[in-house]
């Protein structure tokens, strides 16, 4: 009987949660999360983890299972979510991955070419660039060196920049060509399955949940995380403006404002990375007898049920 992994894909704030929580029960498999701010404990709020209830109805991976203080990558995702990936097809036929991290649906997918460890002084020199001429010369050396990975990065992310420049410095490569153009061969079927609304729908989605978020305590989740703020974890939509707040930068009002807004663009970026993917069966994130319908016919000519 063939093995399969079910992802179901699509931006922030689409519907991901609800829906694979019914699809995960209707084919009898647990939920692997490729959300890569969901890996970390102290983000509950921010990050939109699913519900104590939805948790306990329906066993989660790698969901709060890191801290913000441990150093974590693509990498070592591809690593464990494989090596869990196989662990669990001895007592499941099919699998479902659920969240909206292209890179880490991408790694599970088709893997990633190792990349060499930097030279630490080569790494020391990059940052010291970065101190002395600001975000800005990140931006500008990026656009030169990977032109790809300039589209779709956080121009904001000053770690995923000064990663991607030490990456073309050391190897000459650049950080999109260790996305393999050729698969590595896994031994179990994909079907992803993407999530689609309205665009404006879907922004108004976005900033309802973030009022929600503030109604559930997130102010007070960011101020403590406060001592962690140098963390690449908390380089994150909804933290980094609660931080300008905190430092009286920016008024309450104003950091809210910039966390639907900045939302609102990550959801945008998902959707240029997803639009690029040929494989993807796109639905619209309501239709969920359409979905379990097309999962289950799909198994039916590939047996994963």
């Amino acid at each position: 009987m063939s093995k399969t992994v079910i992802i179901l894909l699509g931006p922030t704030g689409i519907g991901k949660t609800d829906l694979s929580i019914q699809i995960a029960k209707q084919i009898d498999s647990p939920i692997l999360s490729c959300d890569s701010r969901q890996f970390y404990k102290e983000m509950k709020i921010g990050t939109a983890v699913p519900s104590t209830g939805q948790l306990k109805t329906v066993k989660h991976y790698f969901i709060g299972n890191k801290s913000v203080t441990q150093y974590y990558n693509v990498f070592m995702f591809e690593t464990e979510a494989i090596q869990l990936v196989n662990d669990l097809f001895k007592n499941h036929n099919a699998l479902l991955m659920a969240g909206g991290s292209g890179m880490y649906i991408d790694v599970v997918c088709n893997g990633l070419d190792d990349i060499p460890d930097i030279d630490p002084e080569l790494r020391k020199e990059v940052i010291r660039k970065y101190e002395k001429y600001g975000i800005e010369s990140l931006r500008f050396d990026l656009k030169k060196m990977d032109p790809e990975y300039y589209k779709i990065v956080d121009l904001k992310n000053k770690n995923r920049m000064l990663r991607a420049i030490e990456v073309k410095l050391q190897t000459g490569k650049t950080l999109s060509s260790y996305r393999k153009s050729k698969k590595k061969i896994r031994d179990f079927n994909v079907i992803k399955i993407g999530l689609e609304r309205d665009r404006k729908e879907l922004y108004n989605r976005i900033n309802l949940r973030v009022d929600k978020m503030i109604s559930d305590g997130l102010v007070k989740e960011a101020k403590s995380l406060l001592p962690f703020r140098g963390s690449n974890a908390l380089n994150t939509v909804g933290y980094k403006e609660l931080f300008e707040y905190f430092d009286k930068k920016i008024t309450l009002e104003k950091a809210v404002e910039l966390i639907k807004r900045n939302s609102r663009r990550y959801a945008k970026r998902q959707i240029t990375w997803f639009n690029k993917d040929k494989d993807i069966n796109w639905f619209h994130a309501d239709d969920e007898d359409r979905i379990i319908d097309f999962i289950k016919n799909f198994c039916k000519r590939s047996p994963c049920l």
